[in-house]
């Protein structure tokens, strides 16, 4: 029967439920007609501005040179404040919202301007044309889409119109429609083109152009682009006929007004653009009713298997970029830390705990801290790296390289040197996920790059809780059965910020990191290696030491099992050897009684990370005791990048001359590379907008409105003018500071904030004068922009461009010429008003009133010059400092970036201060590296270290791995020629094909430090 009856043809391979969720739109602003509006409305403004003779608009230009800087300084500052967005189309953010902003308050100060009048242009038209066309848009769409929702409510259209549509899809559409409307009304007019014969308007056509008898002057018609522009108006947007022609719709459109001058009478022709308006509303509509009715089919026939393909082919990995550290984050990352620091670390710590577990468990603490399954190995490979889990590609990047079955990199002279087998144990030294500690950050900085690299085995679940740790694969007995690559972390300060609960949740009680096994199940370990080798993976808490309950373990562990000749590493997550001699400082007083009284000497290697850089110390040969031989720092596991400049003067550490051995990046590179607080520290660090400007504000919050300002136009030379102008500046301070309060309490907060900034190794002389340094700077420049605006203001203000009649001045102009420029014989303008209980006139008039800002600050200043501003009402004075807010935070942030990006310049490569935030502020992804380590046959350490320069940012599908998953499933990663899911877009900027040995070196088992022949030998 008909139940029985299968579908044929198109619909034989689509399945409708797939549909559905194929055709629903992951990122739906903007849609795709939406560019395409956006693109014809570029093409038509384009045309329409190259059709007007432009040597005319110049000569017509006003010769007063004060509107030439004013438009200078105009563009300047809205160009500087829109730089950092160029280009990007995050979805919906700061940086969509900065462009409407953008053009709302730059129009709206551009209008005001006497040029444009000047070249025959009125923008005043435009604009409420503009406003008026973006209601009306917006109150017919929201009313179409509530009757649509209703439809597919009541079972008349399909499920898939169930989606809602975005609101900001609605406002861009409306938006370009409207700049459409408003282009074609500035160079065509709203004239009731008088209708011709047929075949005359075929004849009159543009298409002429291609006439037979005219084919070969085309050339020459172009040249008279002007009259092209006519022919357009009057071809391709002529009014669709009169109301006579459509007797249902003549009580409901504008009429044009009349082309012949003197003409009598009203008339009977449809407005050019009402059709116009009426056109792009029609396809609006059509589009999204196919859209969502028909489906996706219609104009989509693929079955969902090729739509599958299609999409894994385009797949890209969900990497999160770096974190912005100078933005409202810090504050959470500031207060979490202090948190931590007076309630977990002091009064509770995590690391007490963990002792009392292990003693609770008789005989429980050897098996829950020491791990010798690997030292009955003949050789054995084994990689460093810390300070991961920031960007998505950064972290990728290193975790790529260390999921490789092998490595072939190259020495930084080109060469190509032997394979470096991939680790058989992974050691990671802290700062797993930043900015905090949390299982958003864990699952998406932390654990899904490494995933991606080495993925777990197949039965692994994410929720999984481990219990009884090692929970060993089935088939493997015991650990030292188990031959794929191992996994053991300690904390670092990040991971401490919630007193290391997230840090136990995920490293503790969990078995797997991508492909690594993690048999680890405390924050602190001790690994027995092959050939006498020993790892001691101390937990140094937010206090740079070890515990008690620690020293205990390691020291009786140092006294029971390590022999005399045997040879230790240590593993921190701080190296406190450059930090203390930077800080001026003595840490890790356990660490220090541990290595020296009990190790002594038998500490062949300290690596740490915590500095996000490459940085190789070793001892020179002299009588003193060596308790350390080698110092190592390599924290470039994903984090931003951090200077080694800074630390180029380290040379003593327990009493033992050191010196640089290598560094990466070098320290010409590395002050090179601060440079770029000066270039590009708001590109990378746009959210400091909303602490600047606001901070820009509050210091000059008390100076507006500056009333008298006519002496400094009245000299009549250039240097007259900066005398004048720097001289009413000065003047502004010393009002500050003998009436202000606001100001003067922003100013002294900043000033103490400022003083604190300042690192505590500076002397108080040097932290006092740096900081108020720093505050004259700022200080300064807000007083600079502030006066710069004030005087744009009174200039419009005494030329008569601002302030001539009241807030609604742009409303009450567009009435004045409404009737005329857009005809309204029925009446429809009075019947809405009527149906909407004056709403609609309503929204228009304040919605003008909004937009123009500058007319708004310009009246209310007039009042507060005049009457004092005793005169105005709380919400008055509220409304000014808005309106002044609005156009004085455009000038300001641009510039806030800039002072403060050459403070942390200055500071970073002249005094050597503030190198994590002269460095975090660059949010650097590239330089990153780890380091692989070979214990030899013999016995001796061979230590190479790896390095990517630049980290690639767009990432494909790796076809190799997906074809080998295809086949084996469910074979276990590490065992896979292609282990990766992802490579880089580019083969040749692949971490294959650009990783290099930036350095490599030796530590021989036999050596004592009296006796050492050689410290390695670095190849860079």
């Amino acid at each position: 029967m008909g139940l029985d009856k299968q579908p044929s043809g198109l619909f034989d391979t689509i399945n409708m439920e797939s549909v559905r969720t194929i055709w629903t739109h992951r990122y739906p602003y903007p849609h795709e007609h939406s560019r395409h509006a956006i693109i014809a409305v570029v093409v038509g403004c384009l045309f329409f501005i190259s059709s007007d003779n432009m040597h005319t608009l110049i000569q017509k230009l006003d010769n007063n040179i004060k509107w030439w800087y004013m438009y200078g300084c105009l563009l300047g500052f809205f160009y500087f404040f829109s730089t950092p967005f160029v280009g990007k189309t995050i979805k919906p953010s700061y940086s969509n919202f900065s462009r409407w902003y953008t053009a709302w308050i730059f129009v709206a100060a551009l209008y005001h301007l006497p040029s444009f009048q000047s070249m025959g242009v009125d923008l005043r038209m435009n604009l409420s044309l503009f406003l008026t066309i973006f209601v009306s848009s917006i109150l017919f769409l929201l009313v179409f889409h509530i009757i649509f929702l209703g439809l597919w409510y009541i079972g008349l259209v399909a499920r898939v119109a169930g989606k809602r549509p975005e609101i900001l899809t609605i406002l861009q559409n409306c938006a370009v429609l409207s700049i459409a409307c408003c282009v074609f009304y500035s160079h065509c007019g709203n004239r009731a083109i008088l209708r011709q014969r047929p075949y005359e308007r075929r004849n009159s056509s543009w298409f002429s152009f291609w006439k037979k008898e005219e084919r070969n002057t085309w050339l020459a018609k172009l040249t008279r682009i002007n009259q092209l522009k006519d022919q357009v108006c009057s071809s391709w947007f002529a009014p669709v006929g009169s109301a006579s022609d459509y007797p249902l719709l003549s009580k409901w459109v504008i009429y044009g007004e009349l082309a012949c001058s003197g003409c009598a009478g009203s008339s009977d022709e449809i407005s050019p653009i009402y059709s116009l308006w009426a056109t792009f509303i029609g396809l609006y509509i059509a589009n999204y009713v196919v859209e969502r009715s028909t489906g996706w089919a219609l104009t989509h026939p693929l079955s969902v298997e090729a739509y599958k393909k299609l999409k894994k082919k385009q797949m890209k990995p969900d990497f999160l970029d770096m974190v912005p550290w100078t933005s409202a984050d810090l504050f959470k990352t500031v207060f979490d830390l202090l948190v931590s620091v007076t309630v977990f670390v002091g009064r509770f710590d995590m690391r007490m705990m963990q002792a009392a577990m292990s003693r609770a468990h008789d005989g429980a603490e050897q098996g829950d801290l020491l791990y010798d399954h690997f030292s009955e190995k003949e050789e054995m490979w084994f990689d460093f790296m810390a300070d991961t889990g920031d960007g998505g590609n950064s972290s990728y990047t290193v975790a790529r390289l260390l999921a490789q079955r092998s490595i072939h990199p190259t020495t930084g002279y080109g060469d190509s040197v032997h394979s470096l087998p991939r680790g058989d144990l992974l050691l990671i030294g802290g700062d797993l996920a930043y900015p905090n500690p949390s299982a958003f950050t864990y699952e998406r900085r932390f654990f899904r790059p490494f995933e991606y690299a080495l993925q777990p085995p197949p039965w692994h679940k994410e929720e999984h809780i481990a219990i009884n740790k090692p929970e060993l694969p089935c088939g493997v007995s015991e650990l030292k059965q188990y031959d794929g690559p191992q996994c053991f972390v300690i904390p670092g300060n990040h991971d401490w910020f919630d007193g290391l609960h997230t840090f136990m949740r995920y490293i503790s009680h969990k078995s797997w990191l991508g492909g690594w096994f993690m048999p680890q199940k405390k924050s602190y370990f001790a690994l027995q290696l092959p050939k006498r080798w020993w790892v001691f993976g101390l937990d140094l808490a937010l206090h740079g030491d070890i515990d008690v309950y620690q020293f205990k373990f390691f020291s009786e562990l140092v006294n029971q099992k390590v022999g005399e000749d045997d040879s230790i590493i240590i593993m921190t997550h701080e190296p406190n050897w450059l930090l203390d001699w930077y800080w001026n400082d003595s840490t890790g007083k356990n660490v220090t009684h541990l290595i020296r009284d009990y190790l002594k000497g038998r500490c062949k290697l300290r690596m740490a990370g915590d500095l996000h850089h490459y940085m190789r110390h070793s001892y020179v040969q002299s009588d003193k005791p060596v308790y350390v031989q080698h110092l190592l720092v390599n924290g470039c596991g994903g984090a931003f990048l951090h200077p080694t400049h800074v630390f180029s003067n380290f040379d003593t550490f327990y009493g033992t001359s050191y010196e640089t051995k290598a560094a990466y990046p070098s320290f010409d590179d590395s002050s090179r590379i601060a440079l770029g607080n000066i270039l590009k520290f708001r590109k990378k660090n746009w959210q400091f907008d909303f602490i600047g400007g606001i901070i820009y504000f509050v210091l000059v919050f008390s100076m507006f409105p500056q009333c008298k300002l006519d002496h400094i136009l009245q000299d009549n030379s250039f240097s007259g003018h900066l005398r004048s102008f720097f001289g009413t500046v000065w003047s502004a301070f010393m009002y500050m500071l003998e009436h202000s309060y606001v100001s003067s309490a922003g100013t002294m907060l900043l000033l103490i904030v400022a003083f604190t900034f300042v690192p505590s190794k500076v002397s108080r002389k040097k932290r006092a004068i740096i900081g108020i340094l720093h505050v004259s700077a700022h200080l300064a420049a807000a007083l600079i922009l502030m006066l710069l605006l004030e005087l744009g203001v009174d200039t419009c203000i005494r030329h008569k461009l601002l302030a001539t009649s009241g807030y609604h001045t742009l409303y009450q102009w567009y009435r004045a010429v409404e009737s005329e420029h857009f005809p309204d014989p029925t009446g429809l303008r009075a019947r809405i008003e009527q149906w909407t209980f004056g709403l609609y006139p309503a929204c228009i008039k304040y919605l003008m009133s909004a937009f123009d800002v500058p007319e708004v600050m310009a009246v209310t200043r007039s009042k507060i010059c005049k009457k004092g501003m005793e005169s105005l009402s709380r919400g008055g004075a509220i409304i000014y400092y808005a309106s002044v807010f609005l156009y004085f935070w455009v000038f300001s942030t641009p510039v806030v970036s800039l002072v403060f990006g050459s403070y942390l310049y200055i500071c970073i490569n002249w005094l050597h201060i503030h190198f994590d935030e002269a460095f975090s502020s660059l949010r650097i992804a590239n330089y990153k590296a780890f380091t692989r380590f070979h214990i030899n046959r013999e016995g001796d350490l061979e230590v190479f270290t790896l390095a990517v320069d630049k980290v690639p940012k767009e990432w494909k599908l790796d076809s190799d791995w997906d074809r080998e998953q295809l086949k084996q499933p469910q074979q276990l990663s590490h065992l896979r020629d292609q282990p990766s899911k992802w490579s880089a877009a580019s083969a040749q900027q692949d971490p294959l094909s650009t990783v290099k040995i930036v350095d490599h070196f030796v530590i021989h088992q036999t050596d004592k430090p009296s006796s050492v022949a050689t410290n390695g030998s670095a190849v860079h």
